[in-house]
């Protein structure tokens, strides 16, 4: 959930502007926090306790992963969540795992951070602008572009390339 850490920093941010709600369960805390440890980073716990105050009704329910069928089991508790919550899309980078015949049904689409970040653009070009530069402010261009591709968001990076 929310790696790499650039990338977290766009997607709190663009919530904290507004641009969508995010919503989350205890598994998938739980999931985060342990990939988190693994990879070493030890900025996790203080950034999700600042999302559970900004945004304290983003909490969902587990759902009914048990009733829900997936490539991967394991990832049955996100879809359950996501359900749960009333969310319409299921923001990841693992599109393999979480395909239309098992989300469809409930009213769910997964989408890349990468196509989610350009529909923000294009639903609030001026908003995800000002979050870029906040974002990436000593990047303009193409270094620009190019951590934005590292940080999974090459379509944007691409158009908002401006030198």
């Amino acid at each position: 959930m929310l790696f790499p850490p650039i990338l977290r920093s766009f997607l709190l941010s663009a919530a904290q502007a507004g641009l969508y709600t995010p919503l989350w369960s205890d598994g998938v805390e739980a999931e985060w926090l342990h990939v988190a440890r693994r990879k070493g980073e030890d900025s996790v716990p203080a950034t999700l306790e600042r999302m559970r105050l900004t945004w304290p009704d983003a909490m969902t329910g587990p759902g009914e992963p048990a009733l829900l069928d997936l490539p991967d089991a394991t990832d049955r508790h996100i879809l359950a969540a996501a359900y749960a919550g009333g969310a319409d899309l299921l923001l990841t980078l693992n599109l393999r795992d979480f395909p239309r015949r098992a989300l469809a049904p409930l009213g769910l689409t997964a989408i890349s951070p990468d196509d989610f970040a350009m529909q923000l653009w294009l639903d609030a070009p001026g908003e995800v602008e000002r979050i870029v530069d906040g974002v990436w402010p000593d990047l303009s261009g193409r270094a620009r572009r190019n951590a934005m591709k590292r940080a999974t968001l090459p379509r944007l990076g691409r158009a908002l390339e401006t030198d």
